[in-house]
């Protein structure tokens, strides 16, 4: 089930994603679409990111050590 959304661009913005979906010749819904799966996926690994870096119990790889463990 789909959801409208509405929101509101900077004229920069919005003309760039008119250009994208003029080239591409997808919908502008697809393109931020698109764009916002992208950056949810992105905001989910710096969170798993984060997390390890504060979790003091999770052991830290020198890079020497992680360079020997993949034979390089």
């Amino acid at each position: 089930m789909n959801t409208a959304i509405s929101v509101r661009l900077p004229k920069e913005i919005a003309d760039q994603l008119d250009s994208i979906a003029r080239e591409t010749e997808r919908p502008r819904s697809f393109i931020i679409q698109k764009a916002l799966e992208a950056y949810i996926e992105d905001y989910a690994d710096l969170q798993v990111a984060l997390d390890r870096l504060h979790d003091r119990t999770d052991p830290v790889v020198s890079g020497k050590s992680l360079r020997k463990s993949l034979g390089l």
